[in-house]
């Protein structure tokens, strides 16, 4: 069944308004008619709403909201992930896997060793086709949210938005003991809000380590082999969906 985010205002009592691209991809890539069901989020409340297509009109859908689906899709617990700038498109790959590993957020970090250096111009463009890539994805592994990719912080910012959350990991090349990281990821409980930071290629400079430490991230390691940085974030949130979905008995 297709999926599509709208904006809760479109939600009206029993209909549903579907407006912008989504229009053109109905009718004329999906050639969707009326009477056909589609499900419908807002990205907010996590919910799913069932609906018919009453009218395919020029500019909008109409539909008919038939009942609301509540089954807990996503993890019980918020996941930001924490991503150092990595170098060519190689962001894009992170935040589609991220949302399909349910990541609550993106945060992307201009660490010290970050290749890529971002002007204001070219951040909103980078962030505006980003969200996309992110709402995109959302709809591909039937998310009931879409997570936000958030504006580029430094690595001081990322740090003071993350030192209140409950779980701090931060994956560091030179941090050693498997059976730490184990005991980290298997405290992980259902409601905790959990930051996940990721170095750049270059890894992170002695300076952030220690940034890091002293607002309570703990370094682990993720194994005997260097991962690049677009794979060390994909195994950390599998680790940690496994733990909370495991638990949940799914």
């Amino acid at each position: 069944m297709y999926q599509f985010f709208v904006e809760s205002g479109q939600i009206q009592g029993k209909t549903v308004i579907i407006t912008g691209s989504d229009v053109n991809h109905i009718k004329n890539v999906l050639r969707m008619k009326p009477g056909e069901e589609i499900a419908v989020s807002n990205g907010v409340d996590g919910r799913e709403y069932r609906c018919g297509i009453e009218e395919i009109r020029e500019d909008e859908v109409v539909c008919t909201l038939r009942f609301i689906k509540e089954d807990g899709l996503e993890l019980p617990s918020r996941i930001y992930l924490f991503q150092c700038l990595p170098k060519a498109d190689k962001m894009e790959l992170v935040i589609q896997k991220a949302v399909e590993l349910g990541a609550f957020a993106v945060v992307p970090v201009a660490a010290k060793r970050c290749v890529v250096k971002l002007d204001a111009k070219k951040e909103k463009s980078k962030l505006a086709r980003w969200q996309g890539i992110a709402e995109s994805a959302a709809k591909q592994s039937k998310r009931r949210i879409v997570p936000e990719v958030m504006p580029v912080m430094s690595m001081q910012e990322a740090l003071h938005f993350a030192k209140d959350m409950d779980v701090k990991l931060f994956p560091y090349e030179l941090a050693e003991g498997m059976g730490k990281t184990k005991e980290l990821i298997a405290g992980i409980r259902p409601g905790q809000s959990i930051a996940v930071f990721i170095g750049p290629e270059g890894g992170f400079e002695d300076g952030e380590v220690e940034a890091a430490s002293e607002c309570g991230f703990v370094p682990v390691t993720l194994g005997r082999r260097i991962l690049r940085t677009e794979t060390a974030g994909f195994t950390v949130l599998a680790w940690i969906m496994y733990q909370l979905e495991a638990d949940q008995g799914v």
